[in-house]
Parts: C-alpha cells; sequence; structure tokens
C-alpha cells in the first residue's frame, strides 16, 4: 500500500546521498511505500541526472504511471535515455490507451511509428493508433478506448462472463456501457443492479437509458463543462452515428482544468504563448513582448492625451492622474475576469447579458458613489481646492462607471467572435481603461475648472 510521506530538504538530500553512493537498496527501501504521486514529485526536485537514475530503479508498471505525472522537459529527457523497444515494452504497455498516447505524441514520426511496431499487444497497438488521428484538445485526444460494454440483448449471466473477459483490459471499472448490435450506445448498467438481478434476465430490462455522452470531435474546454454539469466521473465517448469509442474519466478533464486556468493566467498577464519557467530566453520574450509593446504604445497615447489637454493652468490635475489611471484600470479588470469566470463555466447565457449589464453597472454606480465621495473628503480635508476636489471626485466615478461597462462589454464581445475572451482580463483592458479615463478626466477638468 502506497503511503503518503513529507518530501522535505531533508528526505532529498538523504535520498540524494544514497544516489551518489549508488545505494540501490537504501533508496528502494526509501521509496517503495510512496504514492506515485510523491515519486514524481520527488523526481522534479532532483536534479535530471538523478532522476533519471531514480527512475531506472522503479519497476516498469509503476515507472510507466509516474512518466505521466512529471512535467514535459523531465519525462522528454527520461524519455531519451530508453530505446523504442523499451519505450514500447516498459512504458506504452504498462499505460492505458489515453496515457500512453500522451507519451507518444510527444516523440519524433519516426520514432512513434517505430514504439507502435514494437508493442506486442495488436489491439493496444491499434488504440493507440486511433487515439493518435484525434487532436488532443478534442474529447477523441482525452478518451481511453478501454471500458467494459455488453449487448442490451445478453442476459445478466452472459454479461458477467463477458465482463471478466474484458476487465483484465481495465485497471478501474466505473461505468458499464450498453451497446446495441451495431456497437452504439443506448445506456449504461449499475455493477450492483447487475449483480443483485436474477440471471437470465435481459439487459435491456434493467439499463439505464438515460445518459450523457460527448462526440468525440467535440472541445476538451466543452467537455469538462459538461462533467462539471451534470457531476460526472466518467463520461462516454461516440461517434457522429453513436457507435461508442471510449471513455473520458475525471482526471484526465482535471488537467484541461488546469491547462485552461494556466492559459488563462497567462493571458491575463499578458503572456501570448504557453510557456514554462524552463524554457528558453527567446521563448520567453516572445511570449512576453507583444503586451509589452501594446502597453508601451498605450503609454505613448495616454501622454499625447496629457499634452492635448493644457494642464499648465491647472497643474493640480497631474497630481491624480495615476489615482485615475489605475481606478480605471483595476475596476475594468475586476469586472472582465467576473464576466470571463461566468463564460468559462457557462452562468452566463444569452438571455441573462442584459441582466448582468445591469448588475455590473449598479456595482459600478455604488462603488463609484463610495469611492468618489472618500476621495472627495480627502482632497478637501487636504486643502485642495472644492472645484478641483468636485473634478477628481466626479471624474473618478465616471471612470469607475465606464471602466465596468467596458470591462463588461469587451469579453462578452470577443465571446460572440469566437475569441478567447480571457484576452479581455489582461492588459488589453488596463491599457485601454487609462487612455479612455486620461480623456474623461481632462474633459470633465475641462468643465469644471477655470
Amino acid at each position: 500500500m502506497s503511503s503518503k510521506k513529507e518530501i522535505n530538504s531533508q528526505f532529498l538530500s538523504e535520498l540524494s546521498d544514497f544516489i551518489f553512493n549508488n545505494s540501490d537498496k537504501k533508496i528502494q527501501s526509501l521509496i517503495c511505500d510512496l504514492h506515485i504521486a510523491d515519486i514524481a514529485e520527488i523526481i522534479e526536485e532532483l536534479s535530471i541526472e538523478q532522476a533519471t537514475y531514480l527512475f531506472q530503479l522503479i519497476d516498469e508498471e509503476r515507472s510507466a504511471q509516474i512518466l505521466i505525472e512529471i512535467e514535459d522537459e523531465t519525462r522528454e529527457h527520461i524519455l531519451s535515455t530508453l530505446s523504442s523497444k523499451e519505450i514500447a515494452i516498459e512504458v506504452i504497455e504498462n499505460l492505458e490507451s489515453d496515457d500512453a498516447t500522451d507519451v507518444l505524441s510527444e516523440l519524433p514520426k519516426e520514432q512513434k511509428e517505430e514504439i507502435l511496431s514494437l508493442i506486442e499487444d495488436d489491439d493496444h497497438a491499434s488504440d493507440i493508433e486511433d487515439l493518435l488521428n484525434y487532436p488532443e484538445d478534442t474529447a477523441g485526444g482525452l478518451m481511453a478506448k478501454e471500458l467494459i460494454k455488453v449487448n442490451e440483448n445478453w442476459t445478466t449471466i452472459r454479461c458477467l462472463k463477458e465482463m471478466r473477459k474484458q476487465s483484465s483490459e481495465v485497471k478501474e471499472v466505473h461505468t458499464i456501457y450498453v451497446v446495441d448490435d451495431q456497437d452504439k450506445l443506448v445506456g449504461t448498467l449499475s455493477l450492483k443492479r447487475l449483480l443483485l438481478t436474477e440471471t437470465k434476465i435481459l439487459i435491456n430490462e434493467i439499463a439505464n437509458y438515460d445518459i450523457v455522452s460527448v462526440i468525440a470531435t467535440e472541445d476538451d474546454d466543452e467537455v469538462a463543462n459538461i462533467m462539471n454539469k451534470y457531476d460526472l466521473i466518467v463520461m462516454p465517448v461516440i461517434d457522429e452515428t453513436g457507435v461508442l469509442l471510449g471513455r473520458i474519466t475525471i482526471d484526465d478533464v482535471m488537467d484541461v482544468v488546469k491547462e485552461e486556468a494556466e492559459k488563462d493566467y497567462q493571458m491575463a498577464s499578458g503572456i501570448t504563448e504557453d510557456v514554462e519557467s524552463s524554457d528558453s530566453v527567446w521563448q520567453l520574450t516572445r511570449a512576453r513582448l507583444p503586451w509589452l509593446l501594446i502597453g508601451l504604445v498605450g503609454g505613448l497615447l495616454g501622454a499625447k492625451v496629457i499634452g492635448i489637454f493644457e494642464i499648465e493652468k491647472n497643474i493640480e490635475l497631474a497630481f491624480f492622474i495615476p489615482l485615475i489611471a489605475a481606478m480605471g484600470g483595476n475596476v475594468g479588470v475586476q469586472s472582465a475576469a467576473i464576466v470571463v469566470q461566468g463564460l468559462a463555466n457557462e452562468s452566463i447565457k444569452i438571455n441573462t447579458i442584459l441582466s448582468k449589464l445591469v448588475k455590473e453597472l449598479g456595482v459600478a454606480v455604488l462603488n463609484g458613489i463610495i469611492c468618489s465621495t472618500i476621495i472627495f473628503g480627502a482632497t478637501f480635508a487636504l486643502n485642495y481646492r472644492i472645484d478641483l476636489s468636485l473634478t477628481v471626485s466626479l471624474s473618478l466615478f465616471s471612470v469607475i462607471v465606464f471602466a465596468a461597462l467596458f470591462g463588461t462589454f469587451v469579453p462578452l464581445t470577443l465571446d460572440k467572435y469566437k475569441i478567447d475572451p480571457a484576452l479581455a482580463t489582461g492588459p488589453f483592458i488596463t491599457t485601454v481603461n487609462d487612455i479612455l479615463g486620461l480623456v474623461i478626466y481632462f474633459l470633465i477638468g475641462q468643465s469644471i475648472l477655470v
């Protein structure tokens, strides 16, 4: 049984010493009871050379599972130390089809084909080859081919016999799928009900026909939304005709959710590519530079706006430029983030958009009143002129309301045109609100100040 162990500096130091001294038995004794996820964590904390050494001491079945848990760069290095035959026998044959496909998809085409030819289980190789044809961001790219299926016309006793044959390929039985004579998915079967039913009863009499499935070409984020909506731990995948192809488990969907969250965070931070801290300087620069340049242009436009309005007559206006710009950007990002979240979890529907806009307007007005009242009192207490205090106060209120509406409207528009709305939560909102906020500020200043 695997146990949970704290991976601290003392543990890693002890393990590193064992690796340095080639104390294989001590290493195996140290990690033998650890969970796969803990060993993966340990490997990530070690140097590449140490990680490779440790990996080679782990039995084939566990080492194959560990490969799935570790980072891409570490996995790539470890795989580079193995021959195609070793990858086929020690790794691929010990993984379910979806995980095996993920590993193979990272390898060069020639090596991929060679490994497939070396897999002894022809059915397993065929399943993997089939999965490689699906884009990785689709339901087909997430699914595993291993499952338990029974024909609706079978008796319960035959069903049990067939399940024993199929179960050797499936590590965990989440659901029994019921198909017709054309292999089309028609329902599911509870294991409990199967065991408690008389042996001569037909499956179609006890099957559950209320099922939720997904077509293989469906986007992976939509798969995640469906499984979340219906609180599923596993979901069947079918083709356009309804034929059962495979199943997706919750662990695969959690990976999608994690990747989507990372991508959205990067977009919100102004990073245009999927990069890691381990990537090259050029890759990191290329990912960050576009939005920095946009911010640069936005700063130049902001300077131009300041130059257009003659603030020399009221130089005190310049004191509050950072305040106006910061509040506009912050409010816009907050509003955009709420809308993006709603679009992601599908809580915002077409018929609810107007109500969302009205609600956001209400929140903006209330926040604007509170913040503008505070700033009016603060500036007045600091002995600024009453007209300047009024200008800053009204400007802040106007900027907050505008930024909230703009931050709400932009992600909705981007989503309508099939552009990732997460773009709206980043530098785009901040830059635009900075410029327009300054315009509002100076227009109000020109109207009030003499």
